[in-house]
């Protein structure tokens, strides 16, 4: 699972490699909890255990970092 690099905070962003073929996404994980959001646009996909005021700081951290996750994307996936 690569792991998109130099993202500050409590959070693990990372790809599965058998997703290359769906949109554009990254997973994420707190402890036990994960989500998934869609980069384009940047859209909430699937959530296990964030609460909606984590869900927000999670989309925040995506929008703020979105270039570099989309490159780490392009590097995994093409």
């Amino acid at each position: 699972m690569p792991t998109v690099k130099d993202i500050p905070g409590p959070y693990r962003l990372f790809f599965y490699s058998f997703d290359c073929n769906e949109l554009m996404h990254v997973h994420v994980q707190r402890e036990r909890m994960n989500c998934k959001f869609w980069l384009e646009p940047v859209e909430l996909a699937k959530n296990t255990g964030f609460m909606p005021h984590e869900l927000n700081r999670v989309r925040e951290l995506i929008e703020s970092n979105l270039r570099r996750i989309r490159e780490a994307w392009h590097e995994h996936c093409d």
